[in-house]
């Protein structure tokens, strides 16, 4: 049976201005089919290489696949789609399978607006996709759908959802397959060296609001630290990766796996051959500051920090558990650990104003990191706080929900001068690193990093792809009124999608009631109880 993974072309000027980034998922999903028997297994990476739709089908007519699957964030949703329904008129008698964050828990939504979907892998893919391509190849996937865990499709006019699979517990069994992926492409511009993204660990123990993370993954669990720099060293030996970053939301949370994973990577001298960041709390910064040191003779260099909100409101909001003050005291630990900082900032609320945008930016001074992010507000239609925000969601065009567009409109300034004012942060804060901090501070490995860094910034600025300030028409502040985003305002959440929503919200007020009935009556219990206690003490 032959199988074809692709990969989205979808690009919104995020994170990819700092490279090419390979898409951990393939060689995830690929381990794990081997492993089932599955060797005949095509990767077309459409994002890499920039393929449109013409592309893509011709690929697909070349290859004649039995199985072709893809997988999507929220933004990439409508790009997935599209591949999966090229492929039903290319080769329509293949399975055209789906998966990803988005499709697990917007199913009824994605099978309402993409009927040629034949079916959702909801969760964690490795186990799923193999009891799947098994009854397929066997012949018995029709027969047996409604009994394999983790999936959705259409049967005639309904929409099933066949019970959650279990998250995978033999971790020790993950053998990702990296060998499908164009390595000579994926480039880390900072340090011009190919770059890779295993993980460490799966989920997170943490229930930000805003976050999708630990809803996917559900259960946090750690993979044998040994085993994972296994992956890194074949990955440094037969790809020539020369940087990597730990896929995990925080990789940090377990200290003793964290720290043993530093030492068998400095054990087997991996730090002379490839360096690496992370993204983590400024909680694990504060607990394990002793440890920093070992984490840079380890080859890390580069920590990406949630500090999330300069302003405590907002971080208390977003359940973020730290405070301001800690923010700078991580930054300032990571700076004399000679490891490089950066400081991500969520911006765009309800409540954000012209005053607290340069708040903001004042932090980002006073804090000093090396690099800092403002990402737009961006709630995922899959999490709490996208349903209690209501009626202040006014776009329901998921293409756009990638952190660079402001989907939500703050009460005090249109769309447009949020935008105008996050640049002109970015270009007051990059312009003294440029001037002042990157050509100057330190020599060798620092100099050399902090000059790629602003490398991969202006790459990004010149070709107009950073921020999509290409695709809306920004050039500055005199371009304000002239921005246009695009929004495409026939998106709209499927009545499938909506009604189940709503039986969740019946369902969950129904145990609210419950839990406050159960309680009521055992504090009027106790309070009968007590007074019984009181009469008959008064005899």
């Amino acid at each position: 049976m032959r199988i074809v993974l692709i990969h989205p072309n979808y690009h919104s000027g995020g994170a990819e201005i700092a490279g090419n980034w390979p898409p951990a998922w393939v060689a995830y999903i690929a381990g794990a089919l081997r492993s089932a028997g599955f060797h005949d297994i095509h990767f077309i990476d459409a994002m890499t290489n920039h393929l449109e739709d013409e592309e893509i089908a011709v690929q697909l007519a070349e290859l004649g696949p039995d199985v072709v699957g893809t997988t999507a964030i929220t933004p990439s949703i409508y790009k997935a789609e599209r591949i999966l329904q090229i492929a039903k008129q290319v080769v329509p008698e293949a399975l055209c399978m789906l998966g990803g964050v988005h499709a697990t828990f917007m199913y009824r939504q994605v099978l309402s607006e993409a009927p040629w979907v034949d079916v959702i892998v909801r969760g964690e893919g490795e186990e799923i996709v193999a009891d799947l391509l098994r009854a397929v190849d066997e012949g018995r996937y029709f027969r047996d759908r409604r009994r394999i865990k983790g999936l959705a499709f259409r049967d005639e006019d309904e929409i099933v959802a066949t019970p959650a699979a279990s998250t995978v517990k033999d971790l020790a069994g993950i053998k990702p397959d990296w060998s499908l992926l164009e390595w000579e492409k994926y480039i880390y511009v900072p340090l011009n060296t190919r770059v890779a993204i295993p993980n460490l660990a799966r989920g997170c123990p943490f229930t930000c609001s805003f976050c999708s993370q630990w809803k996917f993954w559900r259960d946090y669990r750690v993979r044998d630290p040994k085993a994972v720099v296994d992956e890194i060293e074949s990955l440094v030996e037969d790809h020539g990766v020369g940087f990597f970053i730990l896929a995990d939301e925080e990789p940090t949370i377990n200290k003793r796996k964290f720290v043993e994973f530093c030492e068998e990577l400095i054990a087997r001298g991996l730090p002379d051959k490839v360096k690496w960041g992370i993204n983590t709390r400024v909680t694990d910064i504060m607990r394990d500051k002793d440890d920093l040191a070992l984490w840079r003779r380890a080859g890390l260099v580069h920590v990406s920090l949630g500090t999330e909100a300069a302003a405590q409101l907002k971080l208390d909001l977003f359940n973020k558990e730290t405070k301001v003050a800690e923010n700078r005291e991580a930054i300032r630990l990571l700076r004399e650990a000679d490891i490089f900082t950066e400081a991500q900032f969520i911006v765009g609320l309800d409540n954000e104003t012209e005053e607290t945008l340069e708040e903001t930016y004042r932090f980002a001074r006073e804090w000093n990191p090396d690099l800092a992010n403002w990402s737009m507000y961006t709630p995922w239609p899959f999490t709490p706080l996208f349903r209690e925000l209501g009626d202040k969601v006014e776009v329901f065009d998921f293409e756009k929900y990638n952190f660079v567009t402001p989907i939500m409109k703050p009460k005090a300034m249109d769309r447009a001068t949020l935008l105008d004012r996050v640049m002109h942060n970015y270009r007051r804060f990059y312009m003294i690193k440029a001037l002042f901090h990157y050509p100057w501070r330190g020599t060798g490995f620092r100099r050399k990093y902090l000059l790629g860094c602003l490398r991969a910034f202006a790459k990004a600025g010149f070709a107009r792809t950073f921020y999509d300030l290409g695709k809306v028409g920004y050039w500055g502040p005199q371009s304000k009124e002239k921005v246009v985003f695009h929004f495409d305002e026939t998106r709209q959440i499927a009545e499938a999608q909506m009604a189940d929503w709503e039986a969740m919200a019946d369902k969950a007020q129904r145990a609210r009631e419950r839990k406050a009935a159960v309680r009521a009556q055992t504090l009027e219990r106790k309070a009968s109880r007590s007074e019984a206690d009181v009469k008959e003490t008064s005899r």
